[in-house]
């Protein structure tokens, strides 16, 4: 698990393993590998 904040100032932890790309665009997308970002 990883600590994650939000842009909103919130944090939540993530399932690393979930994590299928990262992108930084200027703002940082973490997509899943579920399909859903």
């Amino acid at each position: 698990m990883i600590e994650l904040t939000k842009f909103s100032g919130k944090t939540f932890v993530l399932n690393a393993e979930l994590i299928q790309t990262i992108e930084s665009t200027p703002d940082t997308v973490v997509t899943l590998t579920t399909g859903k970002k």
